[in-house]
């Protein structure tokens, strides 16, 4: 018998928060990529496209298209896997803005996806030293906020897996849902 998909509350002030926090902790790896490939700006533009969003701007086929950028320009570069990582962690951070209100573990990487992918670009580019990395998906838990804990604690919570990548993506996951936060008020 196939479970009925539950869906929660999302609300466009709950996304902007999300796009913020992904914004940030994409664009602490966008020198990885920019190094890599200097003249090409379709991750910083997905950054920039997410910020608008986050500042009050409309959720736009632009913001879509400016995600789908940084994604082509990841697979472009997996020759280098860190600015790989690192455009991938923009992509994620721009498709924030069209998490769906679905409690789906896949749902969780527009969550956590943009400070993992970032946390392994930064480690890979240090010679894939993991004290990089773990120290990466600290900061990127210390700096989530309320809002963003609120949507993730509505979907199932992600399993560790085998690849550095999953782990990263669980260990973001299991941090957010462990950190007391101070309330609104």
């Amino acid at each position: 018998m196939a479970r009925e998909p539950k869906y929660f509350p999302l609300s466009m002030e709950s996304l902007r928060a999300l796009g913020s926090w992904a914004a940030d902790c994409a664009e602490r790896a966008l020198p990885v990529y920019e190094k890599y490939a200097n003249s090409d700006s379709r991750p910083r533009a997905a950054i920039e496209g997410i910020r608008v969003f986050a500042g009050g701007g409309k959720r736009t086929a632009q913001l879509r298209s400016l995600a789908l950028s940084a994604f082509s320009a990841a697979r472009e570069a997996d020759d280098d896997p860190a600015a790989a990582a690192a455009a991938r962690a923009a992509g994620l951070a721009a498709s924030s803005a069209y998490t769906h209100p679905l409690a789906d573990v896949q749902q969780t990487k527009h969550i956590v996806g943009p400070a993992a992918y970032a946390a392994l670009a930064l480690e890979l580019n240090h010679g894939g030293d993991h004290n990089i990395g773990d120290g990466e998906v600290r900061w990127a838990i210390e700096h989530v906020t309320p809002e963003v804990r609120e949507v993730l604690l509505q979907m199932p919570t992600r399993t560790a897996g085998n690849s550095r990548l999953e782990k990263m993506l669980y260990e973001v996951d299991e941090g957010i849902r462990n950190r007391a936060l101070p309330e609104n008020d």
